[in-house]
């Protein structure tokens, strides 16, 4: 198939390119950023006339839509560049797809479940009233409202999938990245954290998350949604304190505060639908990944320190 992926320089974009490249698709990638990859495209999808042309002429059939800001601080400090990505830019996408036909499949964030303290089934926003704790959060739910109302009036095809804490070689460290990439750039360079106690999170290695990605093309269940998270709950403490002894760093920097506000004190996620319909098998244990993500980081930043 010839597929577009939004966002396709980032971390999970990239990813997911290569990844569609090896199973024998045609996959492009859009980003902001330009690349020297002759299937890649730059273009912003805040811009409706740049997306029309890019999808008018592409003739793709299907769009993975990544193309996103990120973290609930980051929407916080920029909440303009957030909501005009993440509600408007995704809208331009559905749009584009009521005249044009193709099939989305939109990415979207385990915040959405808010706080939600079961275990987090594709079902329970429908179930049960949420409390969204963030702006970045209630994008991505709006975005996912967009699809669906879009699929009941229009008779789009859209499929939704949720993800749990990604994480692999590939994540440069921002501030508004993940806690794995957070600890180990500050672990590495000696800089101080902070950790979080009582929170715990489904961590999902980015091998195990492209590759049940990849399959939903072939696959494609219009109006389904998929959780797509790793098999076990990690503790952020162990997690911080397991990063320090692989690194031979002791926790003499590392701030100790009781909780974070505003995000969800613990995701447990229920897989059963992926792992059916989508074969997601996740088989990278949180210490393997580890091993790799930190292996990948100490010669990404070498001469940083």
């Amino acid at each position: 198939m010839k597929i577009l992926v939004t966002g396709g320089r980032g971390f999970i974009g990239h990813a997911l390119v290569r990844r569609l490249r090896e199973n024998g698709h045609d996959a492009w990638s859009l980003d902001l950023l330009s690349h020297a990859d002759p299937r890649h495209l730059r273009a912003d999808t805040r811009s409706f006339r740049s997306m029309e042309h890019v999808l008018e002429t592409g003739k793709f059939a299907v769009v993975f839509h990544l193309a996103a800001e990120t973290g609930r601080w980051n929407g916080e400090e920029h909440y303009e560049a957030l909501w005009s990505t993440n509600v408007i830019g995704t809208k331009h996408l559905v749009r584009l797809q009521e005249r044009l036909g193709f099939r989305l499949i939109f990415v979207s964030s385990s915040e959405i479940y808010g706080d939600y303290q079961g275990t987090m089934g594709e079902d329970v926003p429908e179930q049960v009233p949420i409390h969204l704790l963030n702006d970045y959060a209630m994008t991505k739910w709006v975005a996912e409202m967009q699809l669906r109302n879009s699929r009941q009036m229009f008779g789009t095809e859209s499929v939704v999938v949720r993800l749990f804490n990604v994480y692999g070689p590939g994540e440069y460290f921002a501030p508004n990245r993940g806690v794995i990439a957070r600890f180990i750039w500050c672990a590495i360079h000696d800089q101080p954290y902070t950790v979080f106690l009582d929170h715990s999170r489904s961590f999902t290695y980015i091998d195990d998350v492209t590759r049940t990605l990849a399959h939903i093309p072939e696959r494609f269940r219009p109006g389904s949604v998929y959780n797509v998270g790793g098999a076990s709950q990690q503790d952020i403490k162990t997690l911080s304190d397991r990063i320090l002894e692989k690194l031979g760093k002791s926790d003499r920097l590392v701030v100790y505060e009781a909780g974070e506000p505003f995000t969800t004190q613990h995701k447990r996620v229920d897989l059963t639908r992926a792992i059916e319909e989508l074969d997601h098998a996740p088989r990278v244990t949180i210490d393997e990944g580890l091993d790799r993500t930190i292996a990948w980081a100490l010669e990404a930043y070498a001469g940083t320190r």
